[in-house]
């Protein structure tokens, strides 16, 4: 079927119609930024094509050098034939407006905290400048620290990890947005190696899938870091840490905000006297809570 496609498809159009059918008859699945199968093919091919990836329509009747249509077959075969997430394929993920380099040392960018500080948490946070420290818990590629340093810009920043290959990735990042001098990269087993600091906000995504989903999930998450995903058998191991030693880590008036996914249910079971509030997005709206620091478990 490649061999066909090398010798009758020519125009982008053609390729992206090809693209689109072989992701349809393979079943791969999206759920690392791309909204849909046709925005993940056309994202594959403009990437590829060095071609801007918010302007399609000027170049769907281009037609493609041989070099070019070899390297795009080469990419969706490889898309295909090994379920690499897009992002993994480009070295490049999006949260907004900002873009970040990813490989296989960390977890997609996919964070809906990243939609939330576009607002800077408002009405959460009245005033930005209030913020002078900020906590990335779980950093994995720094993204969500980035994000808080362009938030609260009169803020220092501690990106904590357990991993040094995460953190490899986060300060490529870092050094990429030119932040070096904000944002502080720690090496650290949750608060281990953050005793003496106090933070007006800390912010994580933690690992928290759950045993019974981790043996379910697409062949896509299998190229992340197992440690970055698995929560434990309830997906709540991270987050019982969290709340059970953030207060130690937080100012008097700051503030803990956490991604738990789908666990809103088993998160209220285990801790039915903690009065969580559940901050909304345009797609979700139980996924991320919110508490005050006197409001965490003594």
């Amino acid at each position: 079927m490649f061999d066909q496609a090398r010798n009758q498809l020519f125009t982008f159009r053609d390729l992206l119609r090809f693209a689109v059918s072989r992701f349809n008859e393979a079943g791969i699945f999206c759920g690392h930024g791309s909204a849909s199968i046709y925005d993940e093919a056309a994202y594959l091919i403009l990437h590829t094509l060095h071609l801007p990836p918010d302007n399609l329509e000027p170049f769907l009747d281009g037609h493609l050098t041989e070099n070019e249509k070899e390297q795009v077959l080469n990419i969706i075969k490889r898309r295909i034939s090994k379920r690499i997430p897009a992002a993994y394929l480009t070295n490049e993920a999006w949260l907004g407006d900002f873009s970040f380099y990813v490989d296989e040392r960390v977890i997609v960018p996919r964070s809906p905290i990243a939609e939330l500080l576009q607002e800077n948490f408002i009405p959460w946070i009245e005033d930005s400048y209030t913020i002078h420290t900020a906590l990335d818990l779980c950093t994995g590629s720094g993204c969500l620290a980035i994000l808080l340093a362009h938030a609260f810009t009169n803020a220092k920043i501690s990106a904590a990890d357990i991993s040094n290959k995460a953190l490899e990735v986060a300060n490529r990042n870092v050094l990429n947005y030119h932040l070096g001098h904000r944002i502080d990269l720690i090496q650290s087993d949750f608060f281990t190696e953050l005793t003496g600091h106090r933070y007006d906000l800390i912010v994580s995504n933690p690992p928290y899938v759950n045993t019974k989903s981790m043996s379910t999930l697409p062949k896509e998450y299998l190229h992340e870091p197992h440690n970055a995903l698995a929560g434990g058998e309830d997906g709540l191991d991270a987050i019982r840490i969290i709340l059970h030693k953030a207060g130690d880590y937080l100012q008097e008036q700051g503030l803990l905000i956490v991604e738990i996914g789908h666990n809103r249910y088993a998160l209220e079971k285990a801790f039915p006297w903690v009065l969580f509030t559940w901050l909304e997005t345009s797609e979700r709206d139980n996924d991320i809570f919110l508490l005050k620091r006197d409001q965490l478990p003594k």
